[in-house]
Order: C-alpha cells, then structure tokens, then sequence
C-alpha cells in the first residue's frame, strides 16, 4: 500500500483504489479522543464533546495540529483539564488514547502526540 501527501490530504492507495483522508478528519479524531480521557475538560477553544460537532473545522484545527509526512502523523494539541486531576498522568491518557484512535481508525502511523495544557477548569 501507498502513502503519499498531497495538498494536505493524506492519500493511501492499493491496485485502482484510493483513500484521501484529510488533515481536517484527523484532528476530529484526536479532538474527540482526547476529550473521552477523564479529567480533559475541553480542547483549547472550549471546544467539548458536545459543541465539537458543530464547530467549523477551522476552529477545531486551531486546537490540535496534524502534520503528515510520508504516512507518519505528529499531533500537536491543547487540551484544558479539570482541577485535581494529575497533569503527567492524565496527558499520558490523553497521548495513548489519540495514538491508538488515529492507528485504528486511519491506518497511519502516529510517531509523536505532543499535549499542552493550556487551562485549569474549576469546578462550579
């Protein structure tokens, strides 16, 4: 199987078929991976689970970066936690989960999730 970036489209193709999955559909993927981790509030933006489906892909990039070279994937997101939860533990959460969500659900190879922190959410 073929793996080759065009315009920002990730094309995999085998015989006389081909895939484009775009960069837009992957950072959905992270976006939503990320946010089933308990103790991630938010992505940076205020996006949630909830409101993440009617936000323009625009805004949602904004949030977590996908970059695609030769089929490898580097993500580089920001997430907003929950207050009390432990940062290193709940980021390391949050890397595995988007790793695994991406492999399955795309078939491309994640190499790095890099996660920010980018807020605290107190509780009401």
């Amino acid at each position: 199987m073929e793996k080759e970036v065009q315009n920002n489209t990730l094309i995999k193709s085998k015989g006389i078929a081909s895939v484009k999955i775009a960069d837009d559909v992957v950072s959905k993927i992270a976006a939503l991976a990320a946010l089933e981790v308990d103790g991630v509030s938010a992505m940076a933006g205020n996006y949630t689970s909830e409101n993440i489906e009617k936000a323009s892909p625009k805004n949602i990039l904004k949030s977590s970066k996908i970059f695609v070279n030769e089929g490898k994937v580097r993500v580089d997101m920001s997430i907003l936690m929950n207050y009390s939860y432990n940062i290193p533990a709940t980021s390391k959460l949050v890397q595995d989960r988007v790793k695994s969500s991406i492999e399955s659900m795309t078939g491309l190879d994640v190499t790095d999730v890099n996660v920010r922190i980018a807020g605290i959410t107190m509780p009401e």
